[in-house]
């Protein structure tokens, strides 16, 4: 029988089956947004894909070790993902949502990391290599995600335009803008302020 997890693992694990679900479902939102023949919109449906092939295979992992993560784990992770794609992102540049979609997957590779560090410290090689692998194959899609990322530096109209191309989207961008142009403003004020005193 699997030993007891350490609560830093079954927080670990808990916050693993949270954030994959999240990126399943936000990089998947975020590339219909993006259109998926674009090399960005590609690069967020494969790793959405893999994000889902990680939870298919972590749900028997856990379970042997007595850990569930659905409904209600998985549950947080579609919360912030509808939270993500259906709030934040409509204020978004395309450049600026696809930069911050790169933060999913960087924190799941970290998270693996560390999992697979409490598994060694327990001599539980069947868990670290599990992690050990999940964060290698994760850490290809980020560096898609970022070249993709970078990539929109090429077209700098397009990597401006807003996410959204919706009504509500155009709005929603539109106040992030005003808000941006009253900070500069706000901004030269007080350097100019500073000059002058």
């Amino acid at each position: 029988m699997p030993r007891n997890l350490h609560p830093a693992e079954n927080r670990g694990y808990r916050e693993l089956y949270a954030f994959s679900r999240q990126m399943v479902e936000h990089w998947t939102a975020l590339a219909r947004r993006l259109g998926p023949a674009s090399a960005a919109g590609d690069a967020l449906e494969k790793g959405a894909a893999t994000a889902r092939e990680l939870i298919v295979e972590l749900e028997p992992m856990t379970a042997r070790y007595g850990l569930h993560g659905k409904p209600a784990a998985q549950g947080v992770g579609i919360n912030l993902a509808r939270g993500r794609a259906g709030v934040r992102d409509r204020f978004m540049e395309r450049n600026q949502a696809l930069r911050f979609a790169v933060k999913d997957v960087e924190h799941l590779t970290m998270l693996l990391a560390y999992l697979a560090s409490v598994a060694q410290s327990a001599s539980d090689t069947e868990l670290a290599e599990f992690c050990g692998r999940w964060e290698r194959k994760l850490r290809r899609h980020a560096g898609a995600a970022r070249k993709a990322v970078v990539e929109q530096g090429a077209d700098p109209d397009g990597a401006v335009e807003p996410l959204d191309g919706s009504w509500l989207g155009k709005a929603a961008h539109s106040v992030g803008y005003l808000a941006g142009s009253v900070g500069e403003w706000v901004d030269k004020r007080a350097d100019a302020a500073r000059r002058s005193g």
